[in-house]
């Protein structure tokens, strides 16, 4: 076959009328397109039968995912550009998914399959998390599943996207010339000190990760940590650093669910990265369980990413490749619910940061590390994996600097009877 990236091209432009933003190469060797652009490699027809039997992002994903879909060039530039193309189109131009399935374009469809030759379905890649149904969707069991499948990958490959500090939420950035560890360690100090953490203080870290906040508590604040993940791998990991900081007797490292602890209560709660997981049925639940863990005065510090509201706020959406290869079950709510969800439980919030930009940042950086170690991170866990981590982090960049989606630290209080929340008068400043 001669000349398959002009037709794929043509193909392309056709299916969704616009001019294709970036440079094709396909498996025959030959190019099309703009000069200078990005180029997307189709390096194997299979791309195609991935996406034909799969019209949209999961099919895409799937032939990222297995190596069929590469860029050359400038990977936020690319998915920029893709996009504009594929996704944020005009009310009246049909995205990719629809563009398959209308009867127009079934001449266009019949050169693609014939392009993919043979038509088969192509079997996922195993990195895909396998699932029946959403019947028991935020269950024990199904959430332990999804944090395994996300977080039980391999700490060493963690170290190298995540670095020192093996902080794996957003950084809080003096500038954006710090370095990465700076950035988390300010980070960990401002969620101590807007929970007013102080030698004395019993603190719950809900999500725990690999154990940074609980031994940047206990080292520089003198409190005592308890912290749950239901990661095995975090755990050990964590139980691992506290034993050489010399913290063990002030730290508690427990593989457990949330909804099982029954030691309250705490003068402070913190959940960072972690109300993702919960799921929109259960986080009422969620923000009651946190509620009554804590002692009246108490305060929690929610940070957690948000979306934007969206028309139909009763509908379920989920983003198919997060939910397929990054975080199984995730789902993301407006801050403004998020908030009168936390008030519902008993909460009154006092102070919602946003710090979208923040995330952008730290993103990036984990994609250089992730870049400038390729090889290696490739043998640490798989070469599907390592990319799903790439397109991932780096669409999600992307994603906070254009606003699609924003980060926000909620702090509230169970405010006890008579009133007297414990803050001081000013914002901003914590400490009473």
């Amino acid at each position: 076959m001669r000349n398959a990236a002009l037709r794929l091209k043509r193909l392309a432009e056709q299916l969704m009328g616009a001019e294709l933003p970036v440079r094709v190469r396909a498996w025959d060797g030959s190019e099309a397109g703009p000069p200078g652009a990005p180029t997307l490699v189709v390096r194997d027809r299979r791309a195609l039968r991935h996406l034909l039997w799969k019209p949209g992002e999961l099919g895409l994903a799937r032939a990222w995912v297995a190596g069929d879909l590469d860029v050359d060039g400038d990977l936020y530039e690319a998915l920029d550009r893709l996009a504009a193309f594929v996704w944020e189109r005009d009310d009246d131009a049909p995205n990719l998914r629809q563009a398959l399935r209308e009867p127009r374009f079934r001449a266009a469809v019949r050169s693609l399959i014939a392009l993919s030759a043979p038509f088969l379905p192509p079997a996922p890649p195993p990195e895909e998390m396998r699932r029946h149904g959403r019947l028991h969707l935020h269950s024990k069991g199904s959430d332990r599943r999804a944090i395994s499948h996300h977080y039980d990958v391999g700490n060493d490959f963690y170290e190298l996207v995540l670095g020192p500090s093996m902080v794996y939420s957003c950084a809080y950035w003096a500038s954006p010339g710090a370095t990465l560890e700076e950035a988390q360690r300010d980070k960990l100090e401002l969620v101590c000190q807007k929970l007013a953490l102080a030698p004395g203080t019993r603190l719950l870290d809900v999500g725990c990760g690999w154990g940074s906040l609980a031994i940047h508590a206990a080292r520089e604040h003198g409190v005592d940590v308890v912290g749950v993940t239901l990661s095995q791998e975090q755990a050990a990991y964590a139980r691992k650093r506290i034993a050489e900081e010399g913290l063990t007797d002030r730290i508690e490292i427990r593989v457990q669910d949330y909804r099982d602890v029954r030691d309250g209560p705490y003068d402070a709660i913190s959940s960072i990265g972690m109300a993702e997981h919960v799921g929109s049925a259960r986080y009422l639940e969620y923000a009651r369980t946190l509620h009554a863990l804590l002692a009246p005065g108490g305060r929690l510090l929610n940070h957690q990413i948000a979306r934007r509201p969206q028309g139909d706020e009763s509908a379920y959406s989920v983003d198919e490749f997060i939910d397929a290869y990054v975080f199984p079950d995730g789902e993301l709510a407006p801050v403004g619910q998020t908030v009168a969800l936390l008030e519902r439980a008993g909460f009154e919030v006092r102070d919602v940061e946003a710090i979208r930009e923040h995330y952008a940042l730290t993103l990036r950086r984990w994609v250089a590390n992730l870049e400038a170690h390729w090889s290696r991170a490739q043998r640490l866990t798989s070469p599907g994996r390592a990319r799903v981590w790439r397109l991932y982090m780096a669409a999600s960049a992307l994603a906070f600097e254009h606003n699609r989606i924003g980060v926000n630290q909620v702090l509230a209080v169970r405010t006890p009877e008579g009133g007297a929340s414990g803050l001081p008068l000013r914002t901003r400043e914590w400490r009473a």
